[in-house]
């Protein structure tokens, strides 16, 4: 794979890549934009695939411990937990053949996991060791689905007073709001043309940067996220042209996202990872092209080297470091990117 160095256009690339050269001192492959720079950590996470195999590597997380936690929809192992340096630490899981969207949530000794299920139509909540604790089944008391194949949930967040919000994002594309005991308390979106309304809420995430929490949720189809309040009101779109993004992580001040496809979700092979400050201002990208401003208006990025086939989601350790789970990419295991030292 050619793995080359893409570090923006002539304005800023050569301060850019004589700073990576400074800092690293060698030639490995440097990916990043505007102070944000990654090293590829090669082999990281690579396991005995007869043992412990993956089949679509959906998404991933890391607990208090720093245990990093990858989900995917192979009934041999749904769960494998790493440490950061890539060393099988423990797996579990053999009943969700629709694993797709993994969250954490809770503190210390009392974290747990919540877990969608495509296929089995249907969320979980479980331990850290795969107990389920709670399941919330179709939501067949809110009379907006036919059956429960219409509803297919993509992904969950935890608001700070403990309820849950579901993503339908393959199936009517509302966001299902639950008590922290499992009872429904609420809905919004579902598909439709204006503004309010979503195609392919694949992801969501309580952002608390600004202090109030709020919603952040993929519009994948339309190349962007958008911000509710936790009652559902939208306030904000933050545009993202040729980026069909998953699910908004959160970490410290910045936003980082997998980019499945670009510029557009009919072309495959084509993701890379974006990061955003708290401005919700593009920074850098993954293998893909330098974000460009004109006239205050973000231009379309692309994927700028084929690093990556379909990034499904992203974990940022404590470190900064960035791991990356992709879906029907050849069933690679999840790749691991160092933060290059010195770098802000």
């Amino acid at each position: 794979m050619n793995r080359r160095v893409f570090i923006g256009r002539a304005a800023v690339g050569l301060t850019a890549i004589a700073a990576a050269k400074d800092v690293l001192g060698n030639a490995d492959p440097i990916y990043g934009h505007h102070g944000l720079f990654y090293r590829q950590v090669k082999g990281w996470g690579v396991l005995d695939a007869n043992r412990f195999p993956v089949n679509d590597c959906h998404e991933m997380v890391q607990d208090s411990r720093g245990r990093i936690f990858l989900l995917t929809n192979e009934t041999r192992n749904n769960v494998l937990i790493y440490d950061t340096k890539g060393r099988l630490k423990a797996s579990w899981g053999k009943e969700y053949p629709g694993a797709h969207g993994l969250s954490i949530a809770g503190e210390g000794s009392d974290q747990f996991l919540l877990i969608t299920d495509t296929e089995k139509h249907q969320v979980y909540k479980t331990t850290l060791d795969g107990r389920v604790l709670m399941t919330l089944d179709y939501p067949q008391e809110a009379e907006i689905y036919a059956n429960k194949d219409a509803y297919v949930p993509t992904e969950t967040a935890v608001a700070p007073n403990g309820d849950i919000y579901v993503a339908d994002g393959y199936g009517q594309q509302y966001i299902l709001h639950y008590g922290a005991d499992g009872k429904l308390k609420g809905w919004f979106g579902g598909r439709g043309e204006g503004d309010r309304f979503l195609d392919n809420a694949h992801g969501i995430a309580i952002d608390q940067r600004a202090g109030k929490p709020t919603l952040l949720v993929t519009d994948r189809t339309r190349c962007c996220f958008k911000r509710f309040s936790l009652a559902g009101e939208l306030l904000e779109i933050i545009d993202l042209p040729g980026a069909g993004v998953c699910r908004p992580v959160i970490h410290g001040d910045r936003l980082y996202a997998a980019v499945l496809r670009s510029p557009d979700m009919n072309q495959a092979n084509s993701g890379f990872v974006t990061i955003l400050d708290k401005a919700n201002k593009v920074v850098a990208n993954i293998g893909g092209t330098e974000p460009i401003y004109e006239g205050g208006k973000l231009q379309v990025m692309t994927q700028s080297s084929p690093l990556f086939a379909h990034p499904h989601d992203v974990c940022v350790d404590k470190d900064e470091n960035i791991y990356v789970a992709q879906w029907a990419s050849g069933k690679v295991y999840p790749y691991k990117f160092e933060r290059v030292a010195g770098k802000n």
